[in-house]
């Protein structure tokens, strides 16, 4: 998988290039020059691409998310925050996705703004923003967030047709014409607008959001009948049931029906076939960015807001788990002073992507109140470097007041319910997480917020699928420690939000630091089994 133009002879289409199949933590398919430098990109601070699908799976290596829904992970890659600090916990406007409140206090302070209004970057975006981005309560398309420069912002969610994009706060609705309204070709076309005209006496950031691969899977016409015999992975948690786990898990139907089956593989299917369209659009940009001499001088980032499941654990599909099929997406990146063809297993999360784009403009980390870290050093190779050994998961569930009228003999509280009454979402299915990598462990511990405080506990060196809840049979001081890991990290900000984990030989416990920023009721709730 590469971030290059193709060989001679054009794509290969065997299957989505976008897809890796290797057991990797961090990818970088990097590349030296490859065109040369003009005076003009030479002289100037370097530019940077950051290209973002919907809902692309990364099961076998990549990069973490803090909550594995569309909004709350994409305003963290805005904000560089964890979402208890940011505030969006689902995709609903009561859940702050694109609010108000989120326009008041949080997209001021996105590193995008900072890039604008500190470092004299151009800033250009197309495709979705956020899901509730353009309802009316939410200052409909004429808003435009502060620091973009060019805007061209899908409204709401994900579509391939039948949309109205904002073109800087200015409503354009689109139909179903594939030459002129297909939403990733558009978004290719836009962008290739963009590099022709823009200023060459500043910088540029660039973010593409396409709504490829998220249902509706709706494929480009060339690429409908492509993958006819692909079937989504049998990984061992497939169509199993999901023993010792939350009771949403535990609900799931198993053995899956042929239909439930038949369902997943077809929208696997459709999801690779989407994904074709932004090979085109990957390809597209780099040969303009290598035409015009600016390639040597960008960095390109690739990853998505968060996982997917197909089948796991008998679920059909979906997102929204505490599992690595959810919670892991793809992270590829290329550009100035990166050697190629490098990986890095160190633990990484998409609330670093800010940190690391603003220092590649130069701006400082300190000057923020980002959660992340910067990948730069990671990336340029730096020798002996500190790093972070955990990171924190976290995603509020959503259920409805009434029935699901899907299934009406469920109670009230369920989501995203399948014709089967296989439900994907509820109200209690809210949990926070500690994902710990370490040179000795390899280990993530969850808590659920619920009236059981259910735990799930998993070593992913022994039992990589997550099939065996160990949360019964751990050491119970590892436990303890677990736990007060978790009440800290759910109330860090900025800083503390960096401390040692406890697998780190620099950790010191400090009780201070577990309710310092946000000490909640949930907090407090969900760790008092422990205390």
């Amino acid at each position: 998988m590469r971030l290059l133009p193709p060989a001679p002879g054009g794509p290969r289409r065997g299957r989505p290039r976008h897809l890796p199949f290797c057991s990797l933590a961090l990818l970088l398919l990097l590349s030296g020059c490859l065109g040369v430098s003009r005076v003009a990109a030479a002289s100037r601070r370097p530019n940077v691409v950051l290209l973002l699908t919907d809902d692309q799976d990364e099961v076998l290596g990549g990069m973490y998310v803090p909550s594995a829904l569309c909004c709350p992970s994409r305003a963290s890659i805005l904000t560089g925050k964890y979402p208890h600090n940011h505030g969006v916990v689902n995709n609903t406007l009561e859940g702050n996705c694109s609010s108000q409140s989120w326009q008041k206090i949080q997209e001021p302070n996105t590193f995008p703004a900072i890039l604008r209004s500190m470092c004299g970057y151009q800033t250009f975006f197309a495709g979705k923003y956020l899901n509730e981005y353009g309802a009316p309560g939410a200052g409909g398309l004429e808003h435009v967030p502060l620091g973009w420069s060019y805007w061209y912002a899908l409204e709401k969610n994900s579509k391939y047709y039948n949309y109205t994009l904002s073109i800087n706060g200015k409503a354009r609705k689109h139909g179903e014409n594939y030459s002129v309204d297909y939403l990733t070709d558009v978004l290719a076309n836009v962008s290739l607008d963009f590099l022709d005209y823009k200023s060459n006496s500043e910088p540029f950031f660039m973010m593409i959001a396409t709504p490829a691969p998220h249902s509706p899977w709706t494929a480009a016409p060339q690429y409908q009948k492509s993958f006819q015999n692909v079937l989504a992975p049998r990984n061992k948690n497939f169509n199993i049931h999901g023993t010792n786990k939350h009771w949403l898990i535990r609900q799931a139907k198993t053995p899956m029906t042929n239909s439930s089956i038949q369902f997943l593989d077809n929208a696997f299917r459709k999801r690779w076939q989407t994904l074709l369209s932004v090979d085109d659009l990957v390809e597209k940009l780099i040969k303009r960015l290598e035409f015009t001499g600016e390639l040597s001088n960008t960095y390109i980032f690739y990853t998505s807001d968060n996982g997917y499941h197909t089948g796991q654990f008998s679920l059909p599909i979906d997102k929204r788990q505490l599992y690595e099929f959810d919670i892991k997406v793809p992270l590829l990146v290329r550009g100035p002073g990166i050697k190629p063809n490098q990986t890095s297993k160190l633990l990484v999360a998409n609330i670093d992507l800010g940190p690391t784009i603003l220092d590649i403009a130069g701006y400082s980390l300190n000057k923020t109140q980002m959660d992340g870290m910067s990948l730069l050093p990671i990336l340029k190779g730096a020798s002996n470097l500190t790093w972070r050994s955990d990171i924190l998961v976290e995603y509020q569930g959503e259920g409805r007041d009434a029935t699901d009228p899907t299934c009406p003999s469920l109670s009230p509280g369920v989501s995203q319910c399948f014709p089967d009454c296989v439900c994907e979402d509820a109200y209690n299915n809210t949990y926070a997480c500690v994902r710990t990598m370490s040179a000795l462990w390899n280990l993530q511990y969850c808590e659920f917020d619920d009236q059981e405080v259910f735990v799930e506990v998993y070593n992913l060196t022994a039992d990589p699928d997550q099939i065996t809840n160990i949360a019964k049979s751990i050491d119970p001081e590892l436990l303890g420690k677990m736990n007060y890991r978790l009440m800290m990290l759910q109330s860090c900000s900025g800083p503390t939000c960096r401390t040692p984990g406890v697998f780190d030989p620099r950790y010191r416990f400090d009780p201070r630091l577990m309710f310092s920023n946000h000490g909640s009721v949930r907090t407090q709730r969900f760790s008092k089994h422990l205390l």
